[in-house]
């Protein structure tokens, strides 16, 4: 049986991963494989699947913190408390990563050149490895070494999500087009922008015998499995109109866009965990009761 991994093999571990972040998020190229392979000379045997793996829950408890993760390495959530402490130290001092970040999440974002074949962004919705009904089971440390949640940051930035969603207006009519729906085309609808963002979703396009295709498009600059966020309203919607409903999730927008689409409703197509509470004082001379 492998032994756990020592302190000293998982700060070097998460060293060498924030430092491959590092790179990833300032586009720069590196070899991850090359990198797996130094690191190994680095630890007490551990394999290059070990090393992957390793590398897979820092992932994960990056998204956990609001943080993007590398490309190519799958976040993992079954992981070893160790982990995550160490990874919360070393982001405590890690101020040139952090900068880069916000400025990457915040930054104004143009709509991607026009591609030669739009159609060719669409690939399979990604698949975890491991049925688990949260992000993980156990509870998070009452501080965390990260004072922003830099992917909720870059889900609020209003020009990202314009973007997208005019990526996928295009997307759309060219889909109709190419199968001979062109009136159909032609009414494909921004509508949170002509009617507003109450509908639930952003879109109104349309199947091929003309039923209404309700499009709700949540981008990111970074990988597949970044979480997104949903409203309330959103969630709602996309029960009640289930047959109609679509999410469009485009990922590596700034890079190479890619686009998987998951039908129906988001209950039963995402893991939903709790983001936070819309709250309101107790009246002082009513305070609700908590146990005896």
């Amino acid at each position: 049986m492998v032994n756990d991994w020592s302190r000293e093999e998982v700060e070097a571990a998460v060293a060498d991963y924030l430092d491959m972040l590092l790179k990833d998020v300032s586009g720069e190229e590196f070899n991850k494989a090359d990198r797996n392979r130094r690191l190994q000379r680095l630890l007490n045997h551990r394999s290059r699947g070990s090393v992957e793996w390793k590398h897979q829950n820092i992932s994960a408890v990056l998204v956990e913190l609001g943080l993007p993760y590398v490309r190519g390495y799958k976040p993992r959530y079954n992981y070893q408390e160790l982990l995550r402490q160490v990874v919360e130290e070393r982001l405590a001092g890690a101020t040139e990563l952090l900068e880069l970040i916000n400025r990457v999440v915040s930054q104004p974002v143009q709509p991607p050149p026009m591609l030669k074949d739009i159609l060719s962004v669409l690939v399979p919705p990604p698949k975890r490895d491991e049925e688990s009904p949260r992000l993980r089971t156990l509870p998070p440390p009452r501080h965390s070494a990260v004072p922003r949640n830099y992917l909720k940051i870059e889900a609020d930035n209003r020009s990202l999500g314009l973007a997208g969603e005019e990526f996928v207006l295009q997307f759309e009519r060219e889909r109709l087009w190419r199968k001979g729906q062109k009136r159909l085309a032609e009414r494909v609808e921004h509508v949170v922008r002509t009617q507003g963002d109450g509908l639930g979703y952003d879109i109104l396009s349309f199947e091929e015998n003309g039923r209404d295709r309700l499009i709700e498009v949540k981008t990111t600059r970074f990988g597949s499995f970044t979480p997104f966020f949903a409203s309330r309203n959103e969630v709602d919607v996309s029960e009640n109109r289930s047959t109609q409903y679509q999410l469009y999730r485009l990922y590596s927008f700034r890079r190479e866009p890619k686009l998987f689409i998951l039908s129906g409703s988001l209950a039963s197509t995402c893991t939903l965990d709790p983001f936070q509470f819309l709250a309101l004082p107790q009246s002082a001379a009513f305070p609700k009761k908590i146990g005896r």
